[in-house]
């Protein structure tokens, strides 16, 4: 193996040294809201989907998706009808890269997820995300996007984060007024990833 990728679940992840990379960078500039890397509590995300998967053919979205490799792990593995959502365009250069060199078809969407609606909800089955709440201020709109999943009924709502104090006082809240619950998770390969990972179950 090459020493600028990595192989993890079954896909092939470049490394920001990747010459391929390199190229974007020059050609599309850096995107702007942390989606210039592929961040490490995804591998928590793709462990926990190994462990609990979808359905065979799901339509999944993912959200603040960054290089997409949570989606594009659906899609490889459960053979999902993958939506990637980032409101910055930037990201998707990267996201279909990875999606070439791993053999799968994504589909994007340029929105911040504050503005997905609960009828936008309807279209999908299970919605994934890892690392996206950083920020105080993304607590509340990420409690409110869950809430609308747990309204439109039957979505499955998987999230992954290292274990940051914004995630887990959005996850608690999440458990507090849904059936939701979030653990401490582990995943192994490639590196040894820890965290905590929420599921509003269906």
């Amino acid at each position: 193996m090459a020493e600028n990728q990595r192989q993890a679940y079954g896909l092939t992840i470049l490394k920001n040294n990747h010459a391929e990379v390199r190229r974007l960078r020059k050609q599309t500039g850096l995107p702007s809201i942390h989606g210039n890397k592929f961040w490490k509590s995804t591998y928590l995300l793709m462990d926990y989907l190994h462990e609990y998967p979808p359905k065979a053919g799901a339509r999944v979205l993912e959200i603040g998706c960054g290089w997409g490799l949570g989606g594009i792990f659906c899609a490889k593995a459960f053979n999902s009808q993958v939506t990637a959502l980032d409101a910055d365009e930037k990201v998707f250069p990267y996201l279909q890269l990875h999606a070439e060199l791993n053999g799968v078809s994504v589909e994007t969407w340029k929105c911040r997820y504050e503005r997905v609606r609960k009828i936008d909800l309807k279209a999908f089955d299970v919605v994934i995300a890892a690392d996206v709440c950083f920020w105080d201020s993304m607590v509340n709109p990420l409690y409110n996007l869950v809430r609308r999943a747990h309204q439109a009924g039957d979505i499955r709502v998987v999230m992954s984060d290292p274990g940051r104090s914004t995630f887990r006082q959005m996850a608690g809240r999440c458990e507090e007024s849904m059936d939701a619950e979030y653990n401490s998770w582990y995943a192994p390969e490639p590196n040894s990833a820890t965290g905590v990972v929420l599921e509003l179950r269906v």
